[in-house]
């Protein structure tokens, strides 16, 4: 349930401890060293004191906090229990449903890790897919144990800002949500494409695909949400894929048996999971059109 930030600017200061505790996974600190500076005037100082109470640690308590993490997809850590954050974290990028394949990478990856730099490897999971997580534990194994613990407390700081975007309700927002969105344009009727089912899913080189969103087009052609709002657009590669054929046969446009067009998949990659992201499609029986929207 989240907490309007006026309820807790006046709270008694166990409470407000106690309803951001676990803002930074099992460190309770950070809510306790902020408490004081209250009132905040909004969510986005209330989060820019919490960051900056962390930054400036000591090493010693930050890599503490490093520490207080658990590693990714690690069976033997879930079947002990997580936190309720960490768990819906990765359950959110797929991280409970790996194939025997993608649980061989994650644990060779994650030992590898460990090995070289005696830390859990961090990343905020809603602001990637599978896919980019083991490419980005590739990356990140180059580099040095300082370097690599500054990036584990920036991708901390992320997680952090994601669960106060949660928790905490108030006038300001902080910019960590993006939006994906298609709208589709009938060009050889001249309007906007109404009730073409669509189907999101996210791509996968190792494990199975996994359908995001599915919708029918309103009367504008658009879906009545984004496939992907309120959150980060992970980072991957997805494929969304339009049932046009069944479409065009309801309006009585002639079509050849079986039709040209029927089935049109457009696959494409997202990189910046904040951003707005818009993949339309111009189509007639016999063409389609996309493009890179915003």
């Amino acid at each position: 349930m989240r907490k309007e930030l006026t309820d807790l600017n006046i709270a008694s200061k166990d409470d407000f401890v106690a309803a951001l505790a676990n803002i930074f996974e099992h460190s309770p600190w950070v809510a306790e060293a902020v408490a004081a500076m209250r009132p905040f005037a909004g969510m986005a100082s209330l989060f820019a004191a919490m960051k900056a109470t962390v930054e400036g640690a000591s090493d010693e308590t930050r890599l503490k906090l490093i520490k207080a993490h658990p590693d990714l997809a690690n069976k033997t850590q879930r079947a002990a229990g997580l936190t309720a954050e960490s768990t819906a974290e990765q359950d959110g990028a797929g991280l409970d449903r790996l194939s025997d394949a993608e649980y061989d990478a994650f644990e060779r990856a994650n030992d590898a890790y460990r090995t070289k730099f005696g830390f859990p490897y961090i990343v905020c999971a809603r602001r990637h897919t599978r896919d980019s997580i083991l490419r980005d534990f590739g990356r990140r194994l180059l580099n040095d144990a300082s370097a690599e613990m500054r990036r584990s407390i920036e991708e901390i700081c992320r997680i952090a800002a994601l669960r106060v975007d949660q928790l905490v309700a108030s006038e300001d927002k902080l910019p960590v949500q993006g939006r994906l969105s298609t709208h589709v344009l009938d060009t050889h009727s001249g309007k906007p494409a109404a009730g073409i089912a669509l189907q999101l899913t996210e791509l996968s080189e190792l494990g199975e695909t996994r359908v995001v969103a599915r919708a029918i087009t309103n009367s504008d052609g658009r879906t009545d949400q984004p496939l992907i709002g309120g959150r980060p657009v992970p980072i991957g590669r997805y494929e969304l894929a339009f049932q046009v054929g069944a479409y065009f046969a309801d309006r009585g446009v002639p079509l050849s048996e079986p039709p040209f067009l029927d089935r049109i998949p457009l696959q494409f990659a997202v990189s910046d999971p904040e951003g707005h992201l818009h993949v339309p499609l111009l189509v007639t029986p016999w063409s389609y059109v996309t493009y890179r929207g915003s």
